[in-house]
């Protein structure tokens, strides 16, 4: 299985199942395009007949070019044989996974009051509470006793805002570091934040002990002030970007500016670049999720503006970085040479399996995004999993699952898609999320594309 696309002037070629990518003339474009399905003379015949009038064109030198395409077949670069086979789901299927992350819901709060929150302006459709420190320390000690021989464990500080419980932060954070020799365990903590709280203090403390530090802002100020609002209604962009600037400027470590564009900013790359501009290098820009009918919903209407984008932001992206302006775009991280194995590319993030998300109270959910949906409770930290068929239900949820999936050119880089977008758009985990199909087959084309282009200018 091949798949075959034009962008930024390149023919692009990708062999589905070896992953080999192909920059070819317009020439073999075409003969590789119906080098399966149609035989070889008509296949000369209706090249030649479109690229005949070419001086650098006669029957000799696509005789030529097809024994090439043949010797790439030969070699397992074009037109591989499928990975999928019967033997590989059955034993991806009989995998045990093992816990190796949990997101600690520190704060259902915040004191931000956004229009698009999936959480309900922090509370998740339910109380407001901040988590204890007992209870955080135990969903630790759950994490260490179920993460069998796994030595490296993560956990995420989420919200809601967790600066609003910052103490508990800093004590779990404590604990868990007593934890590590007594444990041989090695934990990587991560922060996510709409920056309202940051300060020295916690500029500090992230830099010793926070792997990564998600910082949420959308973008211009009119985008982001239109829906990310404070308590009182006022946009928040002016209090937030210089507390960013100066949390980037000492950071030392990683982090990235996540952003959420909807149907009001669909030039979303002006957001990114207004962003990068600031002094931001380190970009996501997530399409938002939210129910069909909202102000700000995305629309089939506005597919064919995001594939634009996604495509002009590559283009742009390629220019400042010759310029020596370089910026990191999130979905455009693409290892050609030595991405995931196997297991991963099929498992995804692992939600209900290796990652759980604990609430303020210690109930277990697949992740973040099921977190009070009574149907997706899953045990507590202190009783463990009670529930282990939906874990069940979790781990096969996989490419291999979804017969969706079965002949996409991009299974081998999404794994499946998000079970919970998945699940709130088809009312099922393995469902089809077909709106975010389409918008991560664009991404992977662009950021194939700047793979291409980086190594021709190499």
């Amino acid at each position: 299985m091949i798949h075959q696309y034009k962008l930024n002037g390149y023919n692009i070629v990708l062999d589905v199942c070896s992953g080999a990518v192909h920059l070819v003339d317009e020439v073999a474009y075409d003969l590789i395009a119906g080098f399966e399905s149609t035989p070889r003379d008509a296949l000369l015949a209706q090249v030649l007949e479109k690229y005949g009038h070419r001086e650098d064109v006669d029957e000799e030198e696509l005789r030529v070019c097809l024994e090439d395409i043949q010797g790439l077949k030969d070699a397992g670069k074009l037109f591989s044989q499928d990975l999928w086979r019967e033997s590989e789901q059955r034993a991806f299927a009989r995998t045990k996974p093992v816990l190796k992350a949990l997101c600690l819901h520190v704060a259902h709060t915040c004191n931000l009051n956004c229009h698009y929150c999936f959480a309900s302006q922090g509370n998740y459709h339910g109380q407001r509470a901040l988590m204890s420190f007992d209870v955080g320390k135990q969903a630790l000690d759950f994490l260490i006793q179920n993460s069998g021989e796994r030595v490296n464990l993560e956990v995420d500080f989420f919200g809601g805002e967790p600066l609003m419980n910052w103490q508990v932060v800093k004590d779990l954070v404590a604990y868990a570091r007593s934890q590590e020799p007594i444990h041989h365990k090695n934990f990587r903590f991560t922060l996510t934040t709409n920056g309202l709280l940051l300060d020295d203090e916690v500029t500090a403390f992230c830099n010793r002990e926070m792997h990564n530090v998600v910082l949420s802002l959308d973008g211009r100020k009119q985008v982001h002030d239109r829906l990310r609002k404070n308590l009182a209604g006022e946009g928040s962009y002016d209090r937030i970007v210089p507390k960013f600037q100066r949390f980037v400027a000492q950071r030392q470590g990683s982090y990235y500016i996540r952003g959420t564009f909807t149907h009001d900013n669909l030039d979303f790359t002006e957001d990114i670049l207004h962003m990068a501009d600031l002094g931001f290098t380190e970009l996501s820009m997530e399409p938002v999720v939210c129910a069909p009918g909202e102000p700000w919903a995305l629309t089939e209407e506005d597919l064919p503006v995001l594939f634009q984008q996604y495509e002009t932001l590559a283009v742009e992206m390629l220019r400042r970085e010759a310029e020596g302006r370089p910026i990191t775009f999130y979905h455009y991280m693409l290892d050609l040479e030595g991405g995931p194995c196997l297991h991963k590319r099929m498992s995804g993030c692992g939600s209900g399996t290796e990652y759980l998300a604990v609430t303020p109270w210690g109930e277990l959910f697949p992740c973040h995004q099921f977190v009070n949906d009574p149907d997706y409770s899953m045990g507590n930290v202190w009783d463990g999993v009670k529930n282990p068929e939906l874990g069940e239900k979790f781990h096969r949820c996989s490419v291999a699952a979804n017969p969706d999936c079965r002949d996409c050119w991009a299974r081998l880089y999404c794994a499946g898609g998000c079970a919970a977008n998945a699940y709130h758009a088809s009312g099922d985990i393995n469902g089809t999320y077909e709106y975010g199909c389409a918008l991560f087959k664009k991404r992977v084309e662009c950021a194939i594309m700047m793979k291409a282009a980086q190594a021709q200018a190499e």
